[in-house]
This record gives C-alpha cells, structure tokens and sequence, in this order.
C-alpha cells in the first residue's frame, strides 16, 4: 500500500526500534511508497512512512532492495555530499564514505553482510540516519 509520506521532524528525530518479522508488511508497504515516488527518491526509511522501525528499502542498481536492521559496521573514504529528503525540504550537507560494509537481516530475517560503494553506499547512508533518528 502506498502510504502518506511523513514530514513531522520530531517523529523523524526519533531513533527506530529493531525491526522483527511482523514488520514485513511495513517492508511492502516501503517498497510501494518508493516505487510511487521513485522519480523524485532512491530510498526510503520506515519512519518515512510513519512507522519507527529499522527497516529501510532503496534502489540497488535498478533493483529495489530491502534491508532490516541494518548497521554500517565498516567505513572508508569519507567525503562531503549535498543531499536532499522527500521527508524535507530543501538540500543540506553530509559526511559519506565511498565504501560502507552493512550488517543487516533479509526478508526471511536471517543475518547477512554486503559491502556496498558510490552512490548506492550514499543511499544506504542517508536511510540508515534516518533509523538513527539524524535528520540531515
């Protein structure tokens, strides 16, 4: 289902709760709202949607990925990137790394690791903020 897009800072600045396999509607849902925005957004984070929890979707190179409870447990290269928000308005900066390696569970919650570079990286980055509650 497609949901309403959520915009209250103060529900966007809360951290997210770990995200358990009753919140694998809220993944579908995730995936709908991306794809009905997918022109102007390349992730989403649940609490994009309304709801606080650690589950993010974005788009890995034309296919859409789905990720819970994901952790970014290796960094390198930082760099500056300017980046918007289809929860925000306007562009603000941030500190990225070129390369991030994710600790995260799939669909049928089992444990899984991937390194993850460029743009994609950049994606996984700003949604992982937003289930640490970082409002960029």
């Amino acid at each position: 289902m497609i949901r309403e897009i959520m915009r209250d800072e103060t529900l966007l600045a809360r951290k997210a709760e770990p995200a358990t396999p009753e919140d694998l509607p809220v993944a579908q849902d995730l995936l709908d709202t991306l794809a009905a925005n997918k022109e102007h957004c390349v992730g989403m984070a649940a609490n994009m949607i309304g709801v606080n929890k650690r589950i993010i979707v974005f788009d890995n190179e034309s296919t859409y990925m789905v990720m819970f409870n994901p952790e970014i447990i290796k960094r390198s290269g930082p760099y500056q990137a300017e980046e918007g928000c289809l929860s925000l308005e306007g562009s603000r900066s941030a500190k990225r790394w070129k390369s991030i390696k994710v600790r995260y569970q799939n669909e049928k919650f089992q444990k899984r690791f991937k390194t993850f570079t460029g743009w994609t990286a950049q994606i996984i980055q700003h949604e992982v903020d937003h289930c640490e509650g970082i409002i960029i």
